[in-house]
């Protein structure tokens, strides 16, 4: 299939020209520490769904290091005694999995509890940092992040410059107004005439251009609209300025809740593997490519699958379906042609 130049390709190019400029300033304009609502208490407690507004029920979990894990850091990680952890939720975030607790201040969400579970387990102590989603990439890229949590899906394009532990089933959703009587049964001829809305540079996107670039060939239309935020994107779904928008399930379903008792109420309109039609997508954790920390990631989250803390964390925020039996170090992911 013959590539198409996307705007999350473009995006790519501006940042790669302008990461020398970005990382100069230390990154201040699209990224700063957080302090995360996930708690680590000195004997090994690890508080998830904290600050949560309701998202999650607050749980604490007993996680020790796991010196057989440990091990397998690499030397700069054990020696730095600490794990920096990305989350690509700048500006606004989206709940369930990353945005401004109910402090309106703190960091917290599914995926950087689960972060410091995986931390505690190697011994670590976490340290987050926000950014944009262009600029989490670029953040790992210069190795001011050790790894990325943010709900970043395996691709096989991505694995050109970074490596997995898979951690979660990854399921893309269309949201429409629930009046609407559109639905997406898998088939990309569906969305011919639709207006959708969905997250630059994200794998959502990549999937959204793909079937976009069949329907031009087919000399149908599919019109793609961006916004900056969620907020903004809510407003232009109930407007009726966009038909529907593409984005990650826990998200979207989250958002139904929320929407059921106001005058513009959404339901889920359809869903997609974020791996494409005949492979299951995952979240992975993402470290720089040759790190060396896949390994012993993918070990921490198995040992968190096999005590049950995995479970109980999942079962916190509501997210029990998204699960996998096991984590794996780059596992298969999206293929580069989305075939």
């Amino acid at each position: 299939m013959p590539r198409h130049f996307t705007r999350r390709s473009l995006i790519r190019g501006i940042t790669a020209a302008t990461a020398v400029a970005t990382l100069a300033t230390g990154l201040a304009a699209c990224g700063g520490d957080s302090d995360a609502a996930t708690t680590t208490g000195t004997a090994g407690t690890v508080t998830v769904g904290r600050l949560s507004n309701g998202a999650a029920k607050e749980t604490s979990l007993k996680v020790s290091e796991v010196k057989s894990i440990s091990a397998e850091l690499p030397a700069s990680i054990k020696k730095s005694g600490k794990l920096v952890i990305g989350s690509g939720t700048l500006p606004a975030g989206a709940p369930p999995l990353g945005f401004t607790g109910s402090d309106q201040k703190t960091l917290t969400g599914s995926e950087v509890d689960l972060a410091r579970l995986v931390a505690a387990v190697l011994g670590l102590e976490p340290e987050v940092k926000r950014f944009t989603w262009e600029n989490l990439f670029v953040g790992i890229d210069s190795g001011k992040v050790d790894v990325g949590f943010s709900n970043i899906t395996d691709t096989e394009e991505r694995k050109q410059k970074y490596e997995f532990a898979s951690y979660r089933k990854d399921d893309l959703t269309f949201e429409t107004l629930k009046k609407s009587p559109w639905t997406f049964d898998g088939d990309y001829r569906a969305l011919a005439g639709k207006t959708v809305s969905v997250g630059a540079g994200t794998n959502q996107e990549r999937i959204l251009l793909e079937w976009k670039g069949k329907l031009e060939k087919e000399g149908k239309k599919l019109t793609v609209k961006y916004f900056q935020d969620s907020n903004s994107t809510y407003l232009a779904l109930n407007s009726g300025k966009i038909d529907a928008y593409f984005g990650p399930s826990p998200n979207l379903a989250y958002h139904v809740t929320q929407s059921a008792g106001t005058p513009s109420p959404t339901r889920l309109a359809g869903q997609f593997s974020g791996a494409g039609a005949t492979l299951q997508g995952l979240i992975a954790a993402t470290a720089k490519k040759g790190s060396g920390l896949a390994k012993p990631l993918s070990d921490a989250i198995n040992h968190l699958i096999d005590t049950g803390q995995y479970a109980k964390w999942l079962t916190a925020w509501n997210l029990t379906s998204d699960a996998v039996t096991k984590s794996e170090v780059n596992p298969p992911g999206l293929p580069l042609d989305n075939a």
